[in-house]
Parts: structure tokens; sequence; C-alpha cells
């Protein structure tokens, strides 16, 4: 399943580079004119209509009116509704970050996104409106919406004449191809989503040029290394690029093509095909720069772009560390961020709970309700809200300058902690804590009671910082370390009972690599002398320069994180297993008045066909190999060639597409199998194909310099295959209008009329009327 190839006799190959000694596959290819002459040469037929329908003028008009019709579907009524719809929140809402250039944070890679953004400025949207909630107005708020929605709207529209040109280069009739282009066509859901500012649309018109022009260069490996060849294997790489660029999901069609290039590699290096060494490393060098080196360059490109954009302090901000914070113009930690002293007074914040390190004088109890015993010391809690028992004082363990750089706190440092109100010293030891028996305990030390002085010894290790780093507000993110246990300041949401007043408790972690043990300074409060901090003692206000690499690594890494954990519920989420029989779909929208609603759901039929396509194909292979295994040959070798290499290579976009799914634990949506629904309509085109002629057009590959002429043959589907097209795809159309209220949003239903609309029971539909019982 290396991809499209052609079929028929194996030959000698004379004067093959690199020592190649033969062809795997039949080398040629003739123009469609040889073809035709060759399909009306055969029994004296003349002009029918199914020969009229394969001429390449027949073709241009065919694939004309499918795209004027894609785009008709798409734009029609594209300003409705004039509200935000479902993700629209997030991805418009990125859009207008772009042009306020304010920084935020996505899972998804940035191309689809900075597109959005380009649109948006280019149709004069400002950026101001932020596309805070589901059913926003756009027109109260005078937003272009409708140039932002044109975009993806472009690209479901553009990808119908690619899906065509996809079974046109892998050798299919134009009847066929056209069948393959319509069940994308007339499919709801996709028409659904391109109507609406999301990734979706860009993500699987990329996708289909990433496959359209790997087919392109396949058809060349005859004339291996021409301009043609390297020119189509690098348009892979660029669009395959551009496809992992847009969205998570887009690294599948790396992996696609990734593998069929694996088994094309393998294949070379045979030596039983009489490849040399030297031939191998040639094309191999010649796939690692062109899809490897270069979707890689591209991809950090688009990173390079994203971050050279998005220079202001914005909402994606706390997600970052504070050296990346502190590259963003008007970050508060740029403004506010200033350099701890010895003796200064500080207000300590936990960086994932954001509550206070507090203290006061009241007591652990002596016995908890599981009978452990306590230290009674003085108790240390998390303490959401401002307040004086929140005031802490460093205490130096080492001799200090009398003024200067050198009473600055500084990475790796061992400090005290004194809690100023109560005038003790931060402690912990190996005492339970109130509520994990297998934390310590913390508490505080009378300050002048020296007794336990090495348990008020902590170790400040500044997060991401060089060695004698200044610690910082707001910026210095750090961890405290005890000295004699080695057990790290933490704190969770867990409440401790009535007799901590509910606060949030406090423990020693042995888990000091976690990223929960990190706390940071908020403020200073007062300097040694007992001043407040004045506000022109504020830290630098030009952003500070860090490496892009630095960057883009934290950056991808954040994004793997996050993106696996969504794995909140969702009432309108859905397995893999549900997605091909289109079990459920999802409510995008929904406005009371009228009862209008956008319901992304496919077209029944065409997922239908598609998702038998699929097994039907899977069950030819199984049972070719069975019979073939009893020594039956049902099927000719060309055809069954075509079925392994073009079909196959098909199938194998839609599994890698679609199986990963099943191993993820975030949350899942039907839109996530568009992409193998495409890869499953090429499926179920060349399945029909199968069905209708026991031959094929061959051979479709460009013929090499050294490679010796077949006499071209023409698939005959007959009359029968444009009838069954015609038929398919008018029924097909119907249904799609029947449930064109469903994605559309318009015009509203009755009760009556959704509970119609309804064709299967798992359908989640608003406004359904409710069954009534007749007596």
């Amino acid at each position: 399943m290396s991809g499209p190839q052609d079929v028929g006799i194996r030959q000698r190959a004379r004067g093959a580079p690199g020592g190649r000694a033969s062809q795997a596959q039949s080398p040629i290819s003739e123009p469609d004119d040889d073809h035709l002459a060759a399909y009306r040469a055969r029994d004296g037929e003349g002009w029918s209509i199914e020969h009229v329908l394969e001429t390449r003028e027949a073709s241009v008009g065919i694939v004309g009116v499918l795209t004027l019709l894609a785009f008709a579907l798409r734009f029609y009524k594209i300003n409705h509704p004039d509200q935000v719809v479902f993700d629209e929140v997030h991805f418009g809402k990125f859009a207008a970050h772009y042009i306020q250039r304010e920084y935020y944070f996505d899972v998804h890679p940035p191309l689809t996104k900075l597109l959005f953004g380009l649109a948006g400025w280019f149709v004069g949207f400002d950026g101001t409106f932020k596309f805070e909630s589901i059913g926003d107005s756009y027109t109260d708020a005078h937003v272009p919406y409708v140039g932002m929605r044109a975009l993806p709207a472009m690209f479901g529209s553009l990808t119908i004449p690619v899906v065509y040109a996809i079974m046109k280069e892998s050798g299919y009739s134009n009847v066929i191809a056209a069948f393959s282009a319509c069940l994308i066509l007339f499919d709801n859901a996709h028409i659904a989503q391109s109507r609406l500012i999301l990734l979706d649309a860009p993500l699987i018109f990329f996708m289909s040029l990433t496959i359209y022009s790997y087919i392109r260069y396949r058809k060349l490996r005859y004339l291996e290394f021409s301009p043609a060849w390297w020119g189509w294997l690098l348009a892979t790489g660029t669009f395959m690029a551009c496809t992992w660029s847009s969205k998570v999901n887009g690294v599948l069609t790396v992996a696609t093509i990734g593998i069929a290039v694996l088994i094309d590699l393998w294949d070379i290096l045979d030596i039983k095909k009489g490849y040399s060494i030297e031939y191998f490393w040639k094309h191999f060098v010649a796939r690692a720069v062109s899809l490897i080196a270069l979707p890689i360059t591209l991809y950090l490109l688009f990173f390079y772009i994203h971050l050279s954009v998005l220079t202001y302090s914005g909402p994606g901000d706390t997600f970052m560390s504070p050296a990346f914070q502190e590259t963003l113009r008007d970050n508060e930690l740029l403004m506010n961020s200033q350099e701890i002293r010895y003796y200064d007074h500080i207000t300590i914040k936990h960086k994932d709970t954001k509550v206070f390190l507090h203290s006061h004088p009241e007591r652990y109890p002596l016995k908890y309700d599981d009978g452990r015993i306590s230290s009674q010391g003085q108790q240390v809690t998390g303490y959401a809200h401002d307040d004086l028992n929140n005031h802490w004082q460093i205490i130096p363990t080492k001799a200090l300058p009398e003024t200067g750089r050198g009473r600055i706190v500084r990475h790796e440092d061992i400090i005290q902690l004194l809690h100023v109100n109560t005038q003790t010293l931060l402690l912990t030891h190996d005492v339970a804590s109130p509520t994990m028996p297998t934390n310590e305990e913390v508490t505080t030390w009378p300050k002048d009671d020296h007794s336990r002085y090495n348990d008020t010894l902590f170790h400040l290790r500044l997060v991401d910082a060089n060695p004698g780093g200044s610690w910082k507000t707001k910026s210095g993110h750090f961890k405290l370390i005890h000295v004699p246990t080695k057990v790290a300041l933490w704190t969770f949401p867990g409440q401790l009972p009535d007799w901590a007043f509910n606060q949030q408790e406090v423990n020693g972690k042995k888990e000091i690599a976690e990223k929960s043990t990190i706390w940071y300074a908020d403020d200073i409060l007062a300097t040694e002398d007992g001043e407040v901090k004045s506000a022109d003692e504020i830290g630098h206000t030009e952003p500070k320069k860090m490496n892009f690499f630095k960057k883009f690594g934290e950056l991808q890494i954040l994004m793997l994180q996050h993106n696996a954990g969504l794995i909140a519920s969702h009432p309108y989420a859905s397995g893999p297993f549900n997605w091909p029989f289109l079990v459920s779909g999802i409510s995008f929208w929904t406005q009371n008045e009228g009862q209008k609603q956008i319901y992304l759901t496919g077209n029944l039929l065409g997922w239908l066909a598609c998702t038998f396509g699929v097994a039907i194909f899977v069950g030819i292979l199984g049972a070719d190999l069975l019979a073939r295994r009893r020594g039956v040959d049902p099927i000719p070798l060309p055809v069954r060639n075509r079925l392994w290499n073009s079909t196959g290579f098909f199938l194998l976009v839609w599994a890698v597409h679609y199986f990963p799914f099943y191993l993820m634990g975030r949350q899942l949506f039907l839109h996530h199998y568009l992409p193998s629904h495409l890869a499953s309509a090429l499926v179920a085109g060349s399945v029909l194909h199968f069905v209708l002629s026991e031959t094929i057009n061959y051979p479709i590959s460009l013929r090499g310099p050294s490679t010796r002429p077949q006499p071209p043959q023409k698939a005959d589907i007959g009359m029968k295959g444009p009838v069954v097209v015609a038929v398919f795809a008018v029924f097909m159309f119907g249904l799609f209008v029947y449930i064109a209220p469903l994605t559309y949003g318009t015009p509203g239903l009755t009760g009556e009329q959704v509970n119609a609309r309804r064709l299967l029971n798992t359908w989640t539909l608003h406004f359904a009327a409710k069954k009534t019982d007749h007596v």
C-alpha cells in the first residue's frame, strides 16, 4: 500500500539508474486520447453516451459543475446565523487575538488560525469582539464575520475538485471520480463544518492536496529525479506540513505518508529487485529532504510567525513559564517583577491553586479523627484572601554585606521564613500531616529558640534559573525544599476541618519534582527598614529575549499535555465506534425564537455507502487471499494490483486517520471522523468501479525512458455506471435537502418536523415534539 501504482506485466528495464534492473510494475502511461481510441476501436463501437462522458471535455465540464455546486451549497446563507456558533468561541477569539497581537494558548498548531486572523484583518475586523459565548450577536457588534466564514467555505468548496482529481489521477473514470466527489459534495457534516470559523475544512483541504500530490509523485516513479518528480515530492511535503500545522490531528496525515514511504523504501531495499545500495540511499535522501526536513522547517516557520505576531500580553500568559511571559509586552511579570532582598517582607502564593502561604496563632489539635497524634504546633495553611497573616520575612543563613547586590536572595540559597505576625519560623519535620500520613506536617517555631534551627532551613530552588539567578516577585517561580528531610512545600485544593477554618492544607511532599510544588512571591510589602516599596521600584519594562527554539519547545510540550488533558465529559461527545454509522451528532447552535438549530450530522445515505464500501473492500481482499491460498485466482492480476496499490492506499489513509482515536482518552466528537470519511469516499468510489467493471484504466503512470510501451486498456463501466451514479446522486441530494434545516439553521422546524428529520433515534435534536398516547 505504498500508493497508487500501475498494474500489469513485469518487464525488464534496460539501463535503469543506480543499477536498477527491473520495474516492479508496468511503467506505461498514454494520453487520454489513446485510451479513448482504444475504447472506440473495441467491437467497432462509436460515440455512445458513456464514451462521451469519458472525454477530457466531459471531465472539465463535470468538475466545473461539481465545483460550482460546492461553492453554492457552502456559501448559501453563510450569514446565518449572525451569532457565535459552537467552537467559533475559540477560533474566532484566536483570530481576534492575532489582530490585537495578544498572546493566547491553544492545543492546535497555528496555520489555520493565522489565516483566520488574516481574513479578519482583510475584511476590516479590529479584534475588539472577543467571541465570549455561543449566541453572542455579530450584527450588534458590527463584526464582519461573513468574510471570516468565507475562508473555510472556500477551502471546503475546493476540496470537491481535489477529490475528483485524486480519483482521476488514480486511474478511475470520470463517472467514478464524480461519485466520490458527490459523497463529499452533498454531505451535510462537511458542509456544516465548512460554513463556520472552524479548523476542519482547511485541515481536510490540505489533507486532500497531500494525497493528490503523493499520487502525482508516485505516477512519476519511472521518471525518478526528474523536475516533475521532485516538484510533486516537494509539493507532498509542503501540503503535509500545512495539514500538520492546521490542527493537531493533522499529524495523522504525516503518519499516513510516512507509512507509504517506508513501504516504498522497503521495496527498493530488496536486493532481489536488483537495486544497488547507492540507489537506495539516493531515494532515501530525496524523501528525507522532501518529507521530513521540509515539513519540519515549514512547521517551525508557522510557529515563528505565530510567536512574532503575538508580542503583547494576553489570556495565554499564565500557561507559560515566567521567562516566556517576560518576552511579552505589558505582561504583569515584566512590569511588576522586583528583585527580592534579605529581610524583605513578602507574600507567597501557590502557582496552581493561587492561595497565600498563611499561618495564624491557632494550633493543630492534639489528636486527629483517625487517632493520630499531632505536634500541636502552630497551623500553616493555604488561604485564598489577603490577610496580615500572609506576611513573611526572608531571613539569611549566611553573612551579608552591609549594602549592595550581595543582599539579593538568589537561586540555591539556604533561607528561613519568618512569620511576621507571630514572630515564628517556618518549620517542617517528620510528623504526619493532618490529612495525609505520607506527607510531613508544616508548622512554625519561635525564632528565639535555636534548639530546632536545622528544621527551619529551606533550600530555595528557582525554576529554570541560571546559577546565581536573583529571586524576583511574580516571575521568580520557586520550590522550597526542606534541608534535613528533603521534602517540598506543597498544597492542594483539599480543605482542613473546622479547627483550621476550612482553609487549605499545606504539608511537605516527598515527590519534589512535581510541578504542583511550585510557588511564587506575589509582592514585596516592606524592605528591611520597614518601608513600603515605592511604585518606581519596578522591574524591566522592555520585553526580554528568549531563544525561539526554547519558546517553541515549551509550547509544544504544553500543547501535548493540555490536549491529553481534555477529558471532561460533554453531552455531545461520542466514541470512534459510533462515527462510521453516524450514531450521534453535535448540537452547534439553537435559537428558541423560530425553533432553529444547527446539528452536525452527515448525509446518512452517503455515510452508509462509505462505510459499506470500506467493509466490502476488506471483504474482497480477505476473500481473494483465501481463494489464492487454495490455488484459485478469482481476480485478474492487473485488477488485483490496482485494488492493493490504489484502493489499499485509500484504506491506509482511512485507517490511520481513524483507529488512533481508540487510543485517546480525551474528548472526542463526530467531526474528528471527517478526514477518515473523505478517505472512505475514495474507497467507496474504487469499490463501485470494481463492482461495475472487470477491467481498469491502464496504464496510469508516465513511461520512463527505458521502459517498453504496452497496449493501453480502458475500463468499461457501460451505461450502468452513469445511471447508478446519477440515481445515487439524486437520492443523496434529496436527503441532503431534507435535513438541510439542521445544517443551515434555517428555516425553523415544528416539533413534528424535527421528529421526522431524526433519522436515527440516537440523534439528540432540540425542539422535538413529545409523543402522546391516544386513548
